[in-house]
């Protein structure tokens, strides 16, 4: 009986402890002992690392990753710290997202880099490069230098145009000096097919086409308009005066070319209801000014100084609302000699 009782309390002792244990302690206690039986068990070999990593500081999630330290994500990643997100890089420093990058320090985001240091995200760069990712850098071109000159400027100038232009020539004290090719009543429309330039020592004239054929310039300075402004439209205008400026070049291609705006006739003139009014040479003068690049094309106006607070040609400045008096020819020239792009200069 006394062994019954012995046997019991054994019992209820074992199951006591064993519900304390797996409820309340969670067997915490022998953990310890645990780790020394099995360490025992397996000759004091280490837990292996997880599949596919190698033996040094891992970085999460990295598959074949080299043996130093890992950045987290890499793929095929090479020995030494590697940059995120780059596959298959050398073994040296890498940049962020570089593929294919060689075994010196590359530039962020390179594909295909040098061995030397990259600029930022240049694809397939050479050695030490500007940042822009390319190999040379195009110079800008200067602007054209404006300045003012004297007569002699002219010398290798030609000027083109209508009635106006024949009086530049015959008050503008330049005769000597350029060539002039104008006539009264000269059109946009029939600029290279009237025979208006005379041969020295002939009787016969020759067209603008023949002449700029047969003689250099370096200048063209082109006044033409008035006569058109009843024929077709601003549009039909615009596009024969490009093809013409277009044609000069052809004809003179080291030419730089000086597009005159319209001279505006005065207030009265042009309120006579007639097809010559400053509205429309406003209109033809801001599309001319479209014309010019700047480059080798070149808008040039002269109305602000022969012009008054209405926007007409002022009246003491001229004979007929249309042409300018002689002794004010001298303020278009001058304004032509104080605009004059300076040809040593040039980009």
């Amino acid at each position: 009986m006394e062994r019954l009782k012995k046997g019991y309390y054994l019992i209820l002792m074992t199951v006591m402890g064993i519900v304390y244990l797996s409820t309340v302690d969670k067997w915490q206690i022998y953990v310890r002992a645990m780790e020394q039986v099995k360490n025992f068990c397996t000759g004091g070999r280490e837990q292996e690392q997880p599949e596919g990593i190698d033996q040094g500081p891992q970085n999460p999630g990295g598959e074949g990753a080299g043996q130093g330290q890992q950045n987290p994500g890499v793929e095929g990643a090479g020995q030494g710290p590697q940059n995120p997100g780059g596959e298959g890089a050398g073994q040296g420093p890498q940049n962020p997202g570089g593929e294919g990058a060689g075994q010196e320090p590359q530039n962020p985001g390179g594909e295909g880099a040098g061995q030397e240091m990259q600029d930022p995200g240049g694809e397939e760069t050479g050695s030490g490069n500007d940042p822009a990712g390319e190999q040379s850098t195009e110079e800008v071109p200067a602007e054209p230098v404006f300045g003012a000159v004297e007569d002699d400027y002219f010398s290798d100038a030609v000027f083109i145009g209508d009635s106006r232009t024949v009086g530049m020539y015959e008050y503008g004290g330049l005769e000597e000096t350029a060539a002039f090719y104008a006539s009264t009543g000269l059109t946009i429309y029939k600029i290279f097919d009237s025979a208006i330039v005379e041969v020295p020592g002939q009787k016969k004239k020759i067209t603008i086409e023949e002449a700029l054929q047969e003689n250099s310039f370096a200048k063209i300075y082109l006044m033409i308009g008035i006569n058109e402004m009843g024929t077709g439209t601003v549009e039909t205008f615009i596009d024969k005066y490009r093809e013409v400026v277009e044609h000069l070049k052809e004809l003179q291609p080291e030419a730089i070319i000086y597009i005159q705006g319209i001279i505006k006739v005065t207030t009265e003139r042009s309120n006579q209801g007639d097809y010559i009014n400053n509205e429309g040479i406003e209109a033809r003068n801001q599309e001319l000014e479209k014309l010019a690049d700047n480059g080798e094309i070149f808008y040039l106006d002269v109305n602000p100084l022969v012009c008054d607070e209405t926007g007409g040609l002022i009246e003491s400045y001229t004979f007929d609302g249309v042409h300018l008096k002689a002794k004010y020819i001298q303020i278009w020239k001058d304004y032509l000699k104080e605009n004059a792009v300076l040809m040593d200069l040039l980009p």
